[in-house]
């Protein structure tokens, strides 16, 4: 694997951007040169590794969330100057925690940041494989997407309901205006 820069690690970190804001980066503007692949994975239960070992700081996993690029299937962090691959086993955060305020769901990631379940915000449900079961996930920006964990997708199904979507009885769950299918209603009942 490359090393990125001149320092590895060390130097990806300082060459990210510190304005001291709360704002993410603009990283789907830059466009830098790609400088290899680095020894860093983030693991389906949202820890993050760098050449094997977890990393314990979580301003520093914050930090690297917050210049997470994806194009196509591959991950990246982006800095203006360099671009580095690293490895994401399912999704690259993970969804802890739920709040339901005037009918809209906000969902907290492993790294802090709260968002809103809606038209930008999209749940998608997908077939688990082996077990006939669902993965939930929540898009989060730019096409990342966080995993839900199994406690809060047991919390969505008991804030399910049914809706009729193309003429079919679906179960879902709603969030403002929108409506999430999960299953066919009737496929539910079987399970019941």
């Amino acid at each position: 694997m490359a090393k990125t820069g001149q320092g590895g690690l060390d130097g990806l970190v300082a060459s990210l951007p510190r304005d001291g804001s709360k704002a993410l980066p603009p990283v789907h503007l830059w466009n830098p040169p790609f400088c290899g692949d680095i020894d860093m994975r983030i693991a389906t239960d949202g820890t993050w590794f760098y050449m094997g070992t977890p990393i314990g700081r979580p301003a520093l996993v914050r930090l690297f969330a917050s210049v997470l690029k994806r194009e196509g299937e591959h991950y990246f962090l982006v800095t203006p100057v360099e671009k580095v691959g690293i490895k994401v086993d399912d999704a690259p955060f993970l969804a802890v925690e739920l709040r339901a305020e005037t009918g809209v769901l906000n969902f907290r990631t492993n790294v802090d940041e709260w968002v809103a379940t809606g038209r930008d915000h999209a749940l998608r449900f997908e077939p688990e494989e082996g077990t006939g079961g669902l993965k939930p996930y929540l898009h989060v920006r730019r096409d990342l997407w966080a995993k839900l964990t199994r406690a809060l997708f047991y919390e969505l199904v008991e804030r399910g309901e049914e809706q009729m979507v193309d003429g079919r009885a679906m179960f879902g769950v709603a969030s403002g205006s929108e409506f999430y299918a999960m299953a066919e209603a009737g496929a539910l009942k079987e399970f019941a």
